[in-house]
């Protein structure tokens, strides 16, 4: 099948007079934040330097197949299209900020099949008709919340990311409508879309870079087969992340790697003893003696590992919050001491400066291999997890357990248990730590800002003994790290690396150094940094409100929407706010985005009514329902309370019930 390939700038794609259709087979737009975050960070990293020349970025490939029905060319979008929509909604929002001069984009580009909400919503943002808020433009029925959604993340992101890395507007559209190019891919006119779309979900995969990774290391260890096979035994296990790292290992492996009486307890305490313990179970990947190729290396089957009777390793049972790629980079990072970015398109660069290429590869290698190990081993049993269970699911913070009547390599049956205790009810310190890790990850949706997850990491691996006071005590310090020397620093806040190592996750914040005053510039709508600021106030309610109904029953979830409770432009008869009232900190709450497309302009009346009838979005938001009547003394009221709440948390520990 012979295609035509073009390279196209985005000012090319997007100014030209060629048109791009979303076909009704296409899902809906559904970027989200991470995805977002994630584009706009991976433009500004390519960004020219004083010592690194503007060159070409490629952000991937457009295919498409060119319609005969238009007097100018029409493109109907097979694949690419989340990222040609975040793009156009990029492009419009720089127009729209008048930061920059855009008269090339005169006409949108993009268009959808039998799709009036989608087209609709898209006109309005393209033609800077949405505000404050969508339903001054549209009715409910036109706006299509997804695609709001993403106009609004990029309104919250783009000015942070750029403000964080020190870029102006218009360096950054610079280099974007420049430099940063895409690969349209045309179709040929007689394909057979249907034919094209099983090639293409049935295509191999490319190597992967921790495949490539991990033939490197095994490279480096070519001459001790089973040091080679130690690494690879390891690896398999460790690469599959919503596996407990035991249900990687052969029954007898797990038998002399994690102790014989309940495979609960990491055994070895280096490379060397690891290598010996798998040698004595006889089960190796790789004979001794054997040379083998790059190509044996990667392609070197694992050593299958058992089931238990009850199969309860199965991994559609746990999803993960990290994936192997970034995980690696996570225990790098542990591993070295050094401030080494949590970017996984570095993954190789990285690793040939801190591992491969150090004075001794081979220990370098061997000492990475056995931490990995021990860093997979502690994220399994003290990092939450989402756990499926018979059709529901929620966070969990467990650990593997197996029960065989003293026989670990007989007949038995593995279970997971909490962590800290078995207890179910919400008071234990179990579902403390749960709740704090939950309302961390939730609030950093991008895989390359998941510091929390290395605070975590850097902790337990150093800690000599991993005891649940004394973790949690840790971890609300480095959340109110994040919050009051970060996001509500009166200057410019800490960075993460500094926090984490530097200063051991200890907040340097002091109670008597921060003041309401101090703290209410920086909480105020549009100046709120970060999600975390929310949802540590959120975990901070829970602790002192979670033995109620319906907040004791209450979960963490991916929210990205702050609602004004009393409405930024209310339904007609209703009285507007004050500014200073309406964007206090007292009237703000973090929500879902299609809830805040729904009910963004009805009155608090009209939303707590809806509220009581569905799923808590947010403790803060639980406490707003509670007054008579939501008007500016409830809304002043409730500020100085929330503000109270974060500034106790300074002064002393929560106790532990």
């Amino acid at each position: 099948m012979s295609e035509d390939i073009t390279q196209l700038s985005i000012q090319q794609l997007l100014g030209g007079r060629d048109d791009y259709v979303i076909p009704m087979y296409q899902r809906n737009y559904a970027w989200e934040e991470g995805e977002i975050t994630q584009l706009i960070q991976d433009v500004i990293d390519y960004l020219p330097k004083p010592d690194k020349p503007a060159r070409n970025y490629y952000i991937g490939s457009l295919v498409v197949y060119e319609r005969a029905d238009g007097k100018t060319p029409v493109f109907e979008t097979i694949d690419g299209q989340q990222r040609l929509t975040t793009l156009s909604l990029l492009t419009s929002y720089l127009k729209n900020s008048k930061a920059v001069g855009l008269d090339w984009y005169a006409n949108l580009s993009i268009h959808f099949d039998s799709r009036e909400h989608s087209r609709a919503t898209f006109a309005a943002i393209f033609e800077g008709r949405f505000k404050d808020d969508p339903a001054e433009v549209l009715a409910e029925q036109q706006i299509n919340t997804g695609i709001l959604n993403g106009y609004r993340l990029i309104h919250k992101v783009l000015p942070h990311k750029l403000k964080e890395n020190g870029v102006s507007p218009q360096e950054f559209a610079d280099f974007l409508f420049r430099y940063v190019q895409i690969m349209r891919v045309k179709v040929p006119a007689d394909t057979d879309l249907n034919h094209y779309f099983e090639i293409m979900n049935n295509r191999g995969e490319q190597l992967e870079k921790h495949e490539v990774l991990k033939a490197r290391m095994m490279e480096t260890l070519q001459e001790c087969p089973h040091s080679q096979n130690c690494l690879h035994t390891l690896w398999e296990a460790c690469a599959n992340m919503e596996r407990y790292v035991q249900m990687g290992f052969t029954p007898g492996q797990r038998s002399s790697v994690f102790g014989e009486k309940d495979w609960g307890r990491l055994v070895p305490d280096n490379f060397a003893e690891l290598t010996a313990a798998l040698q004595r179970t006889h089960e190796v990947g790789f004979k001794a003696g054997a040379e083998l190729s790059l190509t044996d290396i990667i392609s070197r089957p694992p050593v299958i590992a058992e089931k238990t009777d009850n199969g309860e390793e199965a991994p559609e049972r746990f999803n993960t919050v990290i994936n192997f790629p970034n995980f690696l980079l996570h225990v790098l990072r542990v591993d070295t001491q050094a401030d080494i970015p949590l970017d996984d398109k570095r993954l190789l660069d990285l690793f040939e400066t801190h591992v491969l290429k150090q004075p001794d590869p081979a220990a370098a290698v061997k000492r990475f291999t056995f931490n990995l190990l021990r860093c997979k081993y502690l994220y399994d049993q003290y990092v939450i997890k989402r756990e499926f269970i018979q059709g529901e699911d929620g966070w969990s913070l467990k650990r593997f357990k197996w029960n065989d009547g003293g026989k670990a390599g007989g007949a038995g049956r593995g279970s997971y248990v909490n962590t800290f205790g078995e207890e179910e009810g919400s008071e234990g310190i179990n579902r403390r730590i749960l709740m704090l890790l939950s309302a961390l990850h939730v609030s950093t949706p991008t895989l390359v800002y998941k510091h929390w997850l290395n605070a975590a990491l850097h902790y337990l691996f150093h800690a000599e003994q991993i005891e649940a006071q004394a973790y949690l005590q840790q971890m609300e310090s480095v959340a109110k790290a994040f919050v009051f020397d970060r996001f509500l620093a009166a200057e410019a806040g800490l960075e993460y690396f500094a926090m984490i190592y530097g200063n051991q996750g200890v907040c340097q914040s002091r109670r008597e150094d921060v003041t309401a005053a101090t703290l209410m510039p920086r909480l105020r709508f549009g100046n709120i940094e970060n999600n975390l600021v929310f949802n540590f106030l959120d975990y901070l309610l829970w602790l002192e409100h979670g033995k109620s109904e319906p907040v004791k029953f209450y979960e963490f979830t991916f929210r990205s929407s702050v609602e004004h409770y009393y409405p930024q432009k209310p339904l007609p008869g209703i009285d507007p706010l004050a500014e200073d009232d309406l964007h206090s900190f007292g009237n703000l709450c973090l929500i879902s985005h299609e809830k805040n497309s729904r009910l963004s302009n009805f009155t608090p009346e009209q939303k707590k009514a809806f509220y009581l009838k569905n799923t808590l979005d947010s403790v803060k938001q639980h406490l707003m329902m509670q007054p008579e009547t939501w008007d500016v003394p409830a809304i002043r009221e409730h500020h100085q309370q929330m503000i109270d709440v974060l500034l106790n948390s300074l002064a002393s520990q929560y106790e532990t019930e």
